[in-house]
């Protein structure tokens, strides 16, 4: 239990820093929300390098973009298989070329070697019906974060100012 209260304090630190060197609470917000969001896109090793461009094409604060989206790793790999079945379900005409996938069990590398067109035809579609269900959720998800994320910070901005005023009423000379 007292590991948790340091890693707040440490996360509320962090925050506060990010806060004093001139991003506001709401581009601060916005930026773990989009981070967070593009963190849990469903295609493995794309996150990262699209995180790096929307936070240089926004003006957005890197560090916590980037901070939000290793934090979103483990929802990323656990919301793919979710995500394939919701977009099975939006998008029902577009179903994968039929493959036995028994043969990838019992040789993976051969499947791989004699099959790679089906094989990628099959992940293609499977990932870009993951891809669809996550535009459908990652909009209203970005906003609900952001509204979440700047109203803490609001008041982590405004815990700093007043520990800040009180520390220099403590330390001003009577």
């Amino acid at each position: 239990m007292q590991s948790w209260f340091v890693g707040w304090e440490r996360m509320q630190k962090r925050a506060a820093e990010w806060l004093l060197s001139g991003f506001s609470p709401e581009r601060l917000g916005l930026s773990l929300a989009l981070g967070f969001v593009l963190g849990c896109i469903p295609v493995l090793g794309i996150p990262t390098g699209l995180c790096v461009v929307v936070a240089l094409a926004f003006r957005l604060n890197h560090p916590a973009i980037q901070a939000a989206n290793y934090a979103a790793m483990p929802f990323q790999v656990a919301l793919i298989a979710p995500l394939v079945k919701l977009g099975g379900w939006l998008i029902p005409a577009l179903t994968p070329p039929r493959m036995d996938l028994g043969i990838l069990l019992h040789s993976p590398l051969a499947t791989v070697w004699h099959m790679p067109g089906p094989l990628l035809a099959q992940l293609g579609v499977l990932a870009g019906q993951a891809l669809v269900a996550w535009l459908v959720i990652a909009v209203p998800a970005a906003i609900v974060l952001t509204l979440m994320f700047t109203g803490v910070l609001r008041r982590v901005a405004a815990r700093t100012a007043q520990r800040d005023g009180e520390a220099a009423i403590v330390a001003s000379p009577m």
